[in-house]
């Protein structure tokens, strides 16, 4: 292609979400609709023109996995449509967008092209910022102090009831960590967002190293060698996993994306609203420049320019919902994007749907109209939905998810998982989605 240059500008934007959040769908979707913006009306670039031409190239980064954007694209919008496999590792894709200039200068500069390099990376990963500054025995009380009553506890806890920390035994260290990791998988499956540390979750190549082979001890536990011995597989962690993929990687982002799973947080109760809350707090300590000890450094002074916190499958609710799922959203987030704002960094919370599965109607149910969707469910049956009605006022779900309510006392709220609609994408058409074109107004629209 002819304009590119050394000297081309780039946008490096980060891409996470917890588990389920749709980071490969939204992904996937918003490079299809760059390259096709027929559906991008609310990019202002798309929508006048000023992008002339878009691409894809090799990606920079020669070390780095290529985000598969070809096969995920297919799985969605092919004859037998699926959801794609969901993120395991850091991968990177560039897209290349020509770009006429707007406004006074748009006589006199030619085009120029933007190299948009997205990186996509699990967001259980990025939880392990909040070990970066913790000892042994202070992550150890934390995540005992709140483990009672999630899934797969019980056997956990017993498994180190029965140990002898005296003396150190590997097979013994092992049985332990299976225990703990089984109880994260299962914890993150019933909705749960902390779920640390995050590469138990997603070993890859480090699966049964020992650096992965440790758990968190009682005070009673730590003092024997086997406390010695996982305290220092503890550090190993930090020094040797997590603090690579931030110099590496997270270092040099400019723009970031936080995928979240809201309507799964509120359907599975208070303690994972707060839960969820928590975590994007903690999150958000990692976009704050100047911030004392090891990330700043790393950083050398860099800062995320922007934030967009995106609550994700708004295509399950009907429209006249989406302004209440975005003001949960953003009031969930108030203490995480006070941070960011403090730093200077810009935020922004909408409701999105990546790609959108449903249409709306309404569903006549005890002589009253309510707003529903249709979709098909992911055995194929076809079936409308009411999810129920989320609160106007989100104190409402906020306030007894931190005063440590176990269940809502005024709602039920319900999920359904839709499969991918068949449809067949007319020409110059990304596939269908809700404010996807919002978010990259927001997330790249000032550079283009």
């Amino acid at each position: 292609m002819q304009g590119l240059g050394l000297a081309d500008p780039v946008i490096r934007l980060g891409v996470t979400g917890l588990s389920r959040a749709g980071k490969t769908v939204f992904i996937t979707s918003l490079v299809s609709n760059l390259l096709d913006r027929g559906r991008m009306a609310a990019l202002r670039a798309g929508a006048d023109g000023s992008i002339k031409a878009a691409w894809l190239q090799p990606q920079p980064d020669d070390t780095v996995p290529r985000f598969d954007f070809e096969r995920h694209l297919a799985a969605m919008t092919g004859p037998d449509p699926h959801w794609p496999e969901g993120t395991r590792h850091v991968s990177q894709l560039r897209l290349s967008l020509r770009v006429q200039p707007r406004g006074v200068i748009a006589g006199w500069r030619g085009q120029q092209v933007l190299h948009l390099d997205i990186v996509d990376y699990p967001g259980e990963w990025l939880l392990d910022l909040r070990l970066m500054d913790k000892d042994f025995d202070e992550w150890s009380q934390e995540v005992l102090d709140r483990m009672k009553g999630r899934p797969g506890a019980d056997r956990f806890l017993a498994a180190l009831a029965g140990t002898d920390a005296s003396r150190f035994d590997e097979t013994a260290a092992q049985a332990l960590a299976e225990a703990y990791t089984s109880h994260l998988h299962q914890t993150r499956e019933a909705g749960w967002s902390d779920c640390t540390p995050g590469r138990f979750l997603m070993p890859g190549e480090l699966e049964g190293s020992p650096a992965l082979t440790f758990t968190p001890l009682p005070h009673d536990l730590r003092d024997g060698a086997l406390g010695r011995e996982f305290a220092r597989r503890f550090g190993a962690y930090k020094s040797r996993v997590v603090k690579p993929f931030f110099r590496d990687h997270f270092a040099r982002i400019d723009r970031q994306v936080v995928l979240m799973d809201v309507l799964g947080a509120i359907h599975a109760g208070p303690p994972a609203v707060e839960d969820m809350r928590r975590a994007m707090a903690d999150i958000l300590t990692a976009f704050r420049p100047g911030r004392a000890g090891w990330l700043a450094q790393l950083l050398g002074g860099r800062k995320v320019e922007r934030i967009l916190f995106a609550a994700t499958k708004a295509d399950h609710l009907n429209h006249v919902q989406h302004p209440r799922l975005t003001a949960i959203t953003a009031a969930m987030l108030r203490e995480a994007r006070d941070r960011a704002d403090f730093s200077g960094a810009r935020t922004d919370a909408m409701s999105i749907a990546s790609l959108r599965t449903t249409t709306e109607e309404i569903i006549r149910q005890d002589g009253e109209d309510l707003p529903a969707v249709r979709g098909t469910l992911m055995d194929g049956r076809q079936a409308a939905f009411y999810p129920g009605e989320l609160p106007a006022n989100p104190a409402e779900l906020l306030v007894p998810a931190q005063q440590g309510a176990t269940r809502w006392l005024d709602g039920d709220y319900a999920i359904m998982d839709f499969a991918p609609a068949p449809n067949t994408l007319r020409p110059g058409d990304g596939p269908p989605h809700i404010r996807l074109d919002r978010a990259a107004e927001f997330l790249i629209g000032d550079r283009l």
